[in-house]
């Protein structure tokens, strides 16, 4: 298991050895390292808990916990299982060139909120006629029958908050890898909003 945390800096656009244009998005992933260990013996299973940035202004209980393994507070972590956990420690850096160009990873972020809005938008519904005296344009209609089950099923598609919610995009390609920068460039879009956070993943 390869990951790696990092931030959605912007999209911008790279060109292959033939000329095409491929549309990417450009991932800052400097401040990456080891702050927690999980074992099969003690914990029941095995991970690696990842960190990213400096936390400005930690809590208490943090800072004990930091204090207490000698590293400074993270802003994020992020627990990350692995099934070898050999040769990790604590403190350790993660650095970009784990991963290479052309590998298909997992990018979790979350989406952009949207807000309150209406089925036709939140859910892909069909508009009702604009015309010939219709008063139904963007409404949703009949949303369940009258005497049976006489309420509404739960989980029926109606208007509501859309968006802000975490979203997982598979089989991503890696276009271009800047170790010096600690870039990585990932094919098309991803979740979330510029300077939002990023977990990287194979």
């Amino acid at each position: 298991m390869k990951a790696i945390l990092g931030k959605k800096i912007e999209m911008t656009q790279v060109f292959d050895d033939n000329g095409n244009v491929i549309p990417v998005t450009v991932v800052r992933c400097n401040g990456n390292s080891i702050v927690g260990i999980r074992t099969r013996e003690r914990d029941g299973y095995n991970a690696v808990i990842l960190g990213y940035g400096v936390a400005k202004h930690p809590n208490l209980p943090h800072r004990g916990i930091f204090k207490k393994m000698g590293i400074a507070p993270v802003k994020i972590m992020r627990e990350i299982r692995k099934e070898d956990i050999e040769g990790t420690n604590i403190g350790g850096t993660v650095p970009v060139s784990q991963f290479e160009v052309g590998e298909k990873v997992f990018v979790t972020g979350v989406s952009k909120g949207k807000g309150f809005q209406g089925p036709i938008k939140r859910w892909g519904f069909t508009r009702g006629p604009m015309s010939h005296g219709s008063k139904s344009h963007r409404v949703q209609g009949s949303i369940g029958a009258s005497a049976d089950p006489a309420r509404v099923w739960k989980g029926k598609k109606m208007a509501g908050r859309m968006g802000g919610v975490r979203v997982t995009l598979k089989n991503v390609s890696i276009v271009k890898i800047d170790d010096e920068q600690n870039l990585i460039y990932l094919k098309g879009a991803v979740p979330g909003t510029r300077g939002s956070f990023l977990v990287i993943k194979r």
